[in-house]
């Protein structure tokens, strides 16, 4: 009786053993060969890429045609933080520097760095690296002027960290950072305390003195107002996209026009 007992019970195990490993063969077979091979005329595929792409050897789909495409990865920004890069821009040599500024950037900023337009923006005593940071990026591409670009692909790295820490020294004509604002409420509001609602950060908390933010975060305080309100205007549309990880198109979008009017003003320090 033991006997016979335990011979039935090792029939039912193989038999389920076989009927689930049968079931797990047949799934197999529909979901990497069967399915593939029915979706692929659909996706104007060859039985094999089919098969490929639903066992995950090959990108796509077999289910569906994939659409072309031409983009391009295009990162927001290109530069580098060398270590001879940044010790260029802490360097106490400006003289290398000065010599760039004066002739190739005072037409437009000033010999130095105090801009005579709104329509450019003021570069003495701004943060070196800010500077470098921009600069940079007008060479690689991530950021586009029809005048700025040009000028600094014609120009070195090197080039670029020296007319940086030029800027940055000639603190003594343009306070930078320091200057005294008369503020409106709704705009130092929105510069100290930022709006946790709408999910606006203050903007001192990357912009104001030894803030702690990012390297390139550029000094704000004493900017031309009219060139700030014309940057927050490009960060909101996207008509300018090298802010790394989006930082100002996603604060700048959720501002109204008339909060980018104020907020450059404030910044300037007009009433």
């Amino acid at each position: 009786m033991d006997e016979f007992t335990s011979a039935s019970s090792r029939r039912w195990t193989i038999m389920a053993v076989s009927i689930v490993g049968g079931f797990l063969v047949f799934s197999l077979f529909v979901a990497f060969i069967g399915l593939p091979l029915a979706q692929a005329p659909n996706a104007g595929l060859d039985p094999w890429t089919a098969i490929c792409r639903a066992v995950g050897i090959l990108p796509g789909t077999p289910a569906q045609r994939q659409p072309p495409s031409n983009a391009k990865a295009a990162p927001v920004s290109l530069v580098r933080w060398t270590p001879r890069t940044l010790s260029i821009l802490a360097g106490a040599d400006r003289r290398p520097g000065a010599q760039l500024a004066a002739a190739v950037c005072a037409n437009c900023h000033g010999e130095n760095g105090v801009s005579t337009s709104p329509d450019y923006p003021q570069l003495a005593g701004q943060s070196a690296q800010a500077i470098y940071k921009q600069l940079s990026d007008f060479q690689s591409g991530a950021r586009y002027n029809e005048i700025m670009t040009p000028v600094a692909k014609r120009l070195t790295p090197d080039q670029l960290a020296e007319v940086a820490a030029y800027f940055a020294s000639n603190n003594a004509f343009l306070a930078l950072g320091v200057r005294e604002t008369d503020p409106d409420p709704a705009a130092e509001r929105l510069a100290q305390h930022g709006d946790p609602a709408r999910g606006l950060p203050p903007c001192q908390s990357c912009h104001g003195a030894h803030a702690g933010g990012p390297i390139e975060a550029p000094v704000l305080l004493g900017q031309n107002s009219a060139y700030l309100e014309r940057q927050l205007k490009a960060y909101a549309t996207g008509a300018r996209g090298n802010d790394v990880y989006r930082r100002m198109r996603d604060i700048a979008g959720k501002l109204t026009p008339d909060e980018m009017k104020a907020m450059a003003k404030y910044y300037q320090g007009l009433v």
